[in-house]
């Protein structure tokens, strides 16, 4: 089983769609992504710098719609598709459209509801977040209560997602737990965390207006690493991740008990690949940061050689 893996926020770089506006008619489907989202997608996928696209209410559906692109051009490069889709985060509302959950239109309306509700929710207090990668687990558990940080994600191959209050995460980089490093993550609030209450009820009220089919491909949710085949559950699933963990860890491993053959990492592209590369030893893996990466894609999902 081949299966399609979408990133979350922080995989965003300054410029990196530059290359994907190339491909005929992705442009005209950015503006048609900026208009649903509320977000001038090309200037900021373009030309905007790093703090600008920081930004959450920028940030999450410029990483949809990078998902979205890279997916349509595999796909009118491949007639084969990968058989199983998962989403880190806000990645999850890509996978349900590329699973034919929600459609394009209304993923790219929810993830503009989204970003802009846990944006005003970070807005409250001064938080973030870092990843801690390394050390024993429950050491950096323990960690994080003393500093009243939470688990936010669970990202398997020594990762965790440590979030909460700006001086608790520095107290956290000055003084690791042993054998770890702290990372801090180029997002601007506490996500899946109680910090974000206030986002689950604006995008609950928004995702009860759009129509959810049951997904084609095999759909994992990040709230437990099971499959899901009920459309609706799936956007509930979804919508409750918002303040509460990722479980990435499990995703994984559900992806090996379901014989998974190859990962491919669609844009922005990197992290869940390396994050597999820890966490599914072994299993090829493919990441579309670019075009140029779209025959190794292709040559994954039909076994010969890019």
């Amino acid at each position: 089983m081949i299966i399609a893996v979408f990133p979350g926020q922080g995989s965003q770089t300054p410029g990196f769609l530059a290359p994907w506006l190339e491909i005929d008619g992705s442009r005209e489907r950015l503006d048609a992504y900026s208009e649903q989202a509320g977000v001038d997608l090309v200037a900021a996928g373009t030309e905007w710098d790093a703090d600008r696209i920081r930004d959450t209410k920028v940030a999450q559906p410029l990483i949809v719609a990078a998902g979205l692109l890279s997916w349509a051009a595999l796909g009118a490069l491949s007639p084969a598709r990968p058989q199983g889709v998962a989403g880190h985060s806000v990645g999850e509302l890509t996978a349900l459209a590329a699973a034919g959950v929600l459609s394009e239109a209304d993923a790219l309306r929810l993830v503009g509801v989204r970003g802009r509700a846990m944006a005003d929710a970070a807005a409250a207090v001064r938080t973030g977040m870092s990843a801690v990668v390394g050390g024993v687990e429950q050491a950096v558990l323990e960690r994080l209560e003393a500093l009243e940080l939470t688990p936010a994600n669970f990202n398997g191959g020594g990762q965790i997602v440590a979030a909460g209050e700006l001086d608790a995460l520095a107290a956290l980089a000055a003084e690791p737990p042993r054998g770890s490093r702290v990372v801090a993550l180029q997002v601007a609030g506490a996500f899946h965390t109680r910090h974000m209450i206030s986002a689950v009820e604006t995008l609950r009220a928004a995702a009860a207006e759009v129509a959810a089919a049951d997904p084609q491909p095999t759909l994992w949710t990040n709230s437990d690493g099971s499959t899901v085949s009920d459309g609706r559950t799936a956007l509930d699933l979804l919508v409750a991740q918002v303040a509460s963990p990722v479980r990435w860890d499990l995703c994984m491993a559900s992806f090996l008990d379901h014989g998974v053959t190859g990962i491919i990492e669609f844009a922005p592209a990197g992290a869940l690949v390396g994050l597999a590369k820890r966490g599914l030893r072994g299993i090829p893996a493919v990441a579309v940061k670019t075009p140029d990466d779209l025959a190794a894609a292709a040559a994954l999902l039909t076994g010969g050689d890019a």
